[in-house]
């Protein structure tokens, strides 16, 4: 059992009110808040070891460049990657499948090829590939939220370059069968992508075992700094894949004539990388490594179900029934539009998301404009499901 009280002490921004009232943080699935540690870690890295790194002779460079790398590290055992060379550092999810789609792009796409996804895509695992003129190959979802695996089988063409699916939807909160998904794609020799930007801070990954060729996550979804994330990919796809970028660090010889690339994982992280943001990111993997993946998810299981129960209790419209889900409940209670229900929360004190969440198209297919939506995280309580469901009802009465 998770001991919540010492959990919720070592998050600083919980204790804080908001318009007179208690803050109850539900926004997980948007940012999660940050643990003390990891903010001393950022702090400490400015204040102690600031200096550029791999470049540097000097001590304070040489001791930054050894603790960046030592992230990278932490970040491989995280993932259980086979090698430290197959972590790039992005600033994020959107960056990193940016990257594949502009590199693998380049090496192995032409207009018209098709990249598979599902129907509950996140925008930035759809726009990146219409950028390089790929036609998407949808993936529809039941009446629950799943994925239809029988429809997906069906979509490999010849043309099929990429199949690229989240792991976790950020509307419906729908565990996507990833490992059936990428044994189905085997079959047909195209590799896969998988967005766990809503995985990562709720389930134990293993890119190993799941078999995934590239693996994509966002440092601020799982306790870390903004503007740091990681691209996983395997070593035989990154050294077949052109760089992202140009400039310095990525390169092993420049001349006016010829450019020769450095190798695995400074090929792709040209500039000047987040060094003080990767040494954050391991420091919040330590830190929630620590508590154990069975205690995190009853945790979190417990508040999903006494949350959905709840909302059922008041009469709300729950999108997404998947039998299996992550703590993320996306609803609609009567005629109350989804930013009335944000609004006249947030002056409770009770911080939701509201909109469509980055998936227009899913919203289409719900028929919907958007939704409300709560997400839970280690450090949210029974408690708090009381305070939204008091605000729920007392907003039921004003309309």
């Amino acid at each position: 059992m998770l001991d919540i009280s010492s959990i919720r002490s070592d998050f600083p921004i919980l204790q804080r009110e908001v318009y007179g009232r208690p803050l109850v943080y539900l926004d997980n699935a948007a940012t999660t808040q940050k643990p003390r540690c990891v903010v001393e870690k950022l702090t400490g890295g400015y204040y102690r070891t600031n200096a550029n790194i791999h470049r540097g002779v000097h001590f304070l460079s040489r001791q930054a460049t050894e603790a960046h790398e030592d992230a990278r590290l932490v970040v491989q055992r995280f993932l259980n990657a086979r090698s430290a060379a197959e972590i790039i550092f992005t600033r994020g999810t959107t960056e990193a499948i940016n990257m594949l789609a502009s590199s693998y792009g380049k090496a192995f796409m032409q207009p018209g090829d098709e990249v598979i996804v599902t129907a509950m895509e996140h925008h930035s695992n759809i726009v990146p590939w219409q950028l390089q003129g790929m036609k998407l190959k949808v993936i529809p979802v039941n009446e629950r939220g799943e994925p239809e695996l029988e429809v997906y089988g069906q979509l490999f063409t010849e043309r099929t370059r990429l199949v690229a699916v989240t792991h976790v939807s950020n509307v419906l909160g729908t565990v996507n069968p990833v490992a059936d998904m990428i044994r189905i794609a085997r079959r047909h020799n195209v590799p896969v992508l998988v967005d766990g930007a809503q995985a990562v801070a709720h389930m134990p990954v293993d890119v190993q075992a799941l078999d995934a060729d590239f693996y994509a996550f966002s440092g601020h979804k799982i306790y870390a700094p903004t503007g740091i994330g990681v691209l996983y990919g395997k070593e035989c796809w990154l050294e077949r894949i052109p760089p992202y970028q140009g400039g310095g660090e990525m390169i092993a010889s420049v001349s006016f004539e010829k450019t020769t690339f450095n190798e695995l994982p400074y090929k792709f992280e040209a500039g000047t990388p987040d060094f003080i943001g990767s040494t954050a990111l391991a420091e919040a993997l330590r830190y929630l490594s620590s508590f154990g993946w069975d205690a995190i998810a009853a945790h979190e299981k417990a508040l999903l179900d006494d949350a959905t129960r709840r909302l059922d209790g008041a009469g709300a419209r729950i999108f997404g029934r998947a039998a299996a889900k992550s703590s993320v409940i996306s609803f609609l209670l009567g005629q109350i539009h989804p930013y009335d229900m944000g609004m006249l929360l947030d002056r409770l004190g009770i911080a939701v998301r509201t909109g469509h969440h980055c998936a227009e198209p899913l919203m289409r297919i719900l028929g919907v404009e958007g939704t409300a939506r709560v997400s839970f995280a280690l450090y949210n309580t029974k408690d708090e499901i009381d305070a939204l469901m008091a605000g729920i009802e007392r907003i039921k009465g004003m309309f």
